[in-house]
């Protein structure tokens, strides 16, 4: 994306870019000219590690208090004092009008839209990127209570009992503010930052369908209008206009979770001006969030709660057009299709997927997550990443090893949006194309590599020997004669307690010989196996633990557990269709578990735990579904950099000290 002068320093003087056809004509000091000259002719060689330490060089005299534009420095926007003063950033709210009328009132919908820009922008003509976060959560949100999950105490397979009936949200805060957030990084550093409250929520007309196509194509038209091809307004009904002649017309969107979300939302519209993403922990397959395998699944810690109860929780929108949301898209759409009964993949779901949508992205995606987030688990990412990375798109990934949310490291993120938004040529695309936070490091220090996964993982597979009740072995040599385990379902026992266990019947333990070296595992583990059930339905969880398990207050979250997955046998065929279990007839299953890339410590055990219910994930029916399990025909598939030959050097007894 080569830079230009109005490009790098925001289409000084009369103009007619950016997608834009506003014409400016603003007087702009000889200095501010040869400052913007100087950016654009020295930026192309000041590339270095983005994590190095280094005085470099800026492109301005940051010693000038009275410098109003962008500076940069080593590649990254740097704070500049002129626009650091938030008392003197102009702030508006606006509506902007879209191409959809989801509330069936027979007018396009509208959505509220505040603006947060450097003075500078009126003052001196500035024109400046913007940063734009969209949201559903701005303006308060439904009660976070059990009392409105789905009852989990269901048998499988059976109609569920009615949920609970949601309240009302009463909606808080009013113009002109909908958030701060992301203002004080990212004002000084020359950009203007933009929010909107998604459809049906706050002041935004529309209805929230979570995932529906109004959801990308509301963050479009705010896109559109900072590019200037939508109308906006001063206010929801009326036609003063208010146009984005501040906006060079290139955009960048992040944001974490649903906000991270809607990022990839507006992305997949192909929308001409979204320059570049961030999207943190984004949601991107609902099926994937409520749904694994063909198993109705929850996201850890809120046990219970599906699509519909998330409907309600953010429809915080306009309330005389409440009732005919929660009819056409909660009642008429999600209930009568989402299938709480048999967890099949279908159209609804389908249509709730962004990896369907990915054709028309351009936008340079820097993708963010945990590998120990099971709130939105990892797979949300890495199914992004990995398309868009075969698709040719720009991208990057940061992963660390926390739980839910974390944005990357501000360099990484200034870097991103320097070169994209405003133009700089700082080499971002030569930058290594993974950053993994290590086990024991700060999440502002990262690892590099060259891709995740690790370009020399390659699969070793793993294959199991009977135990039962204690626990069996995990080796790299397949077992020869034919035997069965049997395992007791019980979601009173919870998956830490299981792994602990010296002997219990309701689980199966495999485990590997003490690693007398680190392992380091870096992709999508598999779990193929064949199994038989005594009911016509069951769960069937998979956790990957290391052991022997740190109980003590101090763990680390990747002491424990390495990952997990959860599938239904009813979908052995298909994911689409499931079939009840002939009592006693073996299935063949095979599916993954969630990525990650690992390092596990050396005088540790690699388990391989087999149960039916998770209760901090599945649905809880009544104890005693026996499932049995084909041992010799059982086989875990390992992506550990290094290979067979690592992995059993790992496995030799370690040397003993002189």
């Amino acid at each position: 994306m080569p830079s230009s002068e109005n490009e790098v320093h925001l289409c000084f003087g009369k103009t007619e870019s950016c997608g834009t056809t506003t014409k400016r004509d603003h007087r702009v000091s000889a200095k501010m000219r040869v400052l913007a000259i100087l950016a654009v002719s020295c930026v192309g060689h000041c590339w270095t590690d983005p994590f190095a330490t280094g005085n470099g060089s800026a492109f301005a005299d940051e010693a000038d208090p009275d410098v109003s534009v962008p500076v940069f420095k080593d590649g990254e926007a740097q704070v500049v004092k002129a626009f650091e003063d938030a008392d003197y950033w102009i702030r508006e709210d606006l509506w902007v009008e879209t191409e959809f009328d989801s509330d069936g009132d027979d007018r396009l919908d509208r959505m509220h839209v505040s603006v947060t820009r450097p003075r500078q922008t009126e003052s001196e003509g500035l024109r400046l990127p913007a940063i734009y976060i969209s949201s559903p959560y701005f303006a308060g949100t439904g009660p976070n209570a059990e009392e409105y999950f789905w009852d989990t105490r269901q048998e499988l397979g059976e109609p569920p009992k009615e949920r609970k009936e949601f309240p009302s949200i009463e909606r808080k805060g009013r113009r002109p503010i909908i958030s701060k957030s992301h203002q004080k990084e990212w004002v000084p550093r020359g950009y203007a930052v933009v929010h909107s409250s998604s459809p049906g929520t706050g002041l935004s007309q529309g209805c929230p369908t979570i995932g529906g196509d109004n959801e990308s194509l509301a963050p479009k038209a705010v896109i559109d209008w900072l590019c200037g091809r939508a109308k906006g307004f001063k206010s929801v009904d009326g036609s003063e206009p208010v146009v984005a002649d501040w906006c060079t017309g290139k955009v960048g969107m992040t944001g974490t979770s649903f906000n991270g979300t809607l990022a990839l939302a507006a992305a997949t519209t192909g929308v001409e001006g979204l320059e570049a993403i961030i999207p943190i922990a984004p949601n991107t397959s609902y099926y994937h969030y409520y749904r694994s395998n063909g198993l109705v699944r929850h996201p850890f810690g809120y046990l219970g709660e599906d699509i519909d109860y998330l409907y309600d929780y953010v429809h915080s929108g306009p309330e005389e057009r409440r009732d005919y949301c929660d009819c056409e898209v909660r009642d008429e759409e999600m209930l009568e299709r989402f299938d709480r009964i048999s967890g099949d993949y279908n159209e609804f779901w389908s249509g709730r997927d962004y990896l369907n949508d990915l054709e028309p992205v351009k936008a340079a995606v820097l993708m963010a997550h945990a590998f120990n987030d099971w709130n939105v688990v990892p797979e949300h990412s890495v199914r992004i990443y990995q398309a868009l990375k075969a698709k040719g798109v720009p991208v990057q990934a940061y992963f660390h090893q926390g739980g839910h949310g974390g944005p990357p490291p501000m360099k990484l993120m200034n870097r991103w949006f320097t070169r994209y938004l405003h133009g700089i040529d700082n080499g971002v695309e030569k930058d290594p194309k993974a950053w993994i936070v290590r086990e024991d490091d700060d999440r502002q220090e990262p690892t590099s590599y060259p891709d995740y996964p690790h370009p020399e993982a390659k699969v070793v597979e793993l294959f199991t020997r009977p135990g039962a009740p204690q626990r069996g072995e995990l080796t790299t040599d397949p077992a020869t004669e034919r035997t069965t385990e049997t395992l007791v379902d019980n979601f009173s026992f919870s998956g830490a307690s299981l792994s602990q266990a010296e002997w219990t019947e309701h689980r199966l333990m495999y485990v590997t010989p003490e690693l007398s070296q680190e392992v380091h595992l870096s992709g999508t583990p598999r779990i193929s196996l064949r199994l038989a059930s005594n009911k016509p339905a069951a769960n069937l969880s998979i956790w990957l633990v290391s052991l022997p398990w740190n109980g003590s207050k101090n763990a680390k979250i990747t002491d424990n557990i390495i990952t997990r997955g959860w599938a239904d046998p009813q979908n052995h065929r298909s994911l689409t269709e499931s079939e009840p279990l002939e009592l006693g007839r073996f299935y063949d299953l095979s599916f993954d578990l969630q990525p990650d890339d690992q390092v596990i410590a050396k005088d540790q055990r690699i388990g391989l735990m087999i149960f039916s219910s998770d209760r901090d994930f599945t649905l809880h029916p009544n104890p005693g579904t026996e499932l049995t399990v084909d041992v010799n025909q059982t086989r875990l598939s390992l992506p550990i950099v290094g290979g067979k030959a690592a992995f059993l050097k790992a496995l030799e007894p370690a040397a003993e000290e002189e």
